[in-house]
């Protein structure tokens, strides 16, 4: 059960698969260097029969167990878009990072390759300097977390982090401050219609804890009403440039004050009638 001895064999599965990476040439022989590239990004994420065995998995949880105060800072993946988040991307970055120091790796541009080929040289470093050293600990004390344990930790969670950012900045448009902030005021935005929806009526509490599909159009049709006629200063300003709403609203702006219009024109109780009958549409 110890995380050092999992360690171990998690390590002794990359190591086969290096050792034969390191007998070839990748410039005689690409194809295959790209193939054992392969072989180790599955040997990195495979699962044993006791949980995640991988390399990089048993690494988190030893930094969670060994440094959880000392973490490098993660608050940049707000930025990133929601899918790359799904998948594995922890595994991702190293096999792009492999790839990237082969001269190998066709992801990003040649000009933007060359850029981030040294932070990959620092970061699979450090992966090698961790290996060791955890490696050296698992053999002689795998109960405890020394000093140069801990400092061979911190270097490479640093590193990861600042690569991982770097790399996929270069491949897609991260978010700015600003479109953060945006999605955070549709949020507010979101939340304050359904408080106001619970208190009209409109919905129940039953229903939001037992996850009623209808809520899924409902509570976007009652935020365009809230948005546009009771918090008129939100994420749905039309006092804002399309360019300054958010993403989500910003493509439909003519659309957005057209029901402006007409919404402005409906008395309390037609505006009642209208939430209401929306709540039950499909």
């Amino acid at each position: 059960p110890r995380l050092l001895s999992q360690f171990f064999f998690a390590d002794e599965r990359v190591t086969r698969v290096v050792a034969e990476i390191n007998r070839l040439d990748a410039e005689l022989d690409p194809q295959q260097y790209l193939l054992l590239l392969n072989q180790l990004h599955l040997s990195q994420a495979r699962r044993g029969g006791h949980g995640d065995t991988a390399l990089l998995a048993v690494i988190e949880r030893i930094m969670e167990e060994c440094i959880p105060t000392q973490r490098h800072s993660r608050d940049y993946l707000v930025k990133f878009p929601e899918e790359l988040l799904v998948g594995n991307l922890g595994n991702h970055m190293l096999f792009a990072a492999e790839g990237l120091l082969a001269g190998t790796f066709l992801e990003v541009e040649e000009a933007e390759g060359a850029q981030l080929r040294p932070r990959a040289r620092n970061l699979l470093g450090s992966l090698e300097l961790l290996r060791a050293v955890l490696r050296e600990q698992s053999l002689s004390q795998p109960g405890s977390y020394p000093e140069p344990v801990r400092d061979a930790l911190i270097q490479f969670d640093r590193l990861f982090a600042e690569f991982e950012l770097s790399y996929v900045s270069s491949l897609v448009a991260v978010k700015s401050p600003e479109e953060i902030y945006r999605q955070q005021e549709i949020i507010v935005l979101f939340c304050e219609t359904v408080e106001r929806a619970l208190r009209l009526g409109y919905l129940t509490q039953e229903m939001i804890d037992g996850y009623e599909p209808l809520l899924m159009f409902t509570i976007p049709r009652l935020a365009i009403i809230s948005g546009l006629l009771i918090y008129p200063e939100g994420p749905l300003s039309l006092e804002r440039s399309p360019e300054q709403m958010s993403q989500v609203f910003s493509p439909f702006y003519h659309l957005l004050q057209r029901i402006s219009e007409l919404l402005r024109v409906l008395s309390a109780e037609e505006l009642c009638l209208l939430e209401r009958s929306l709540c039950a549409a499909e």
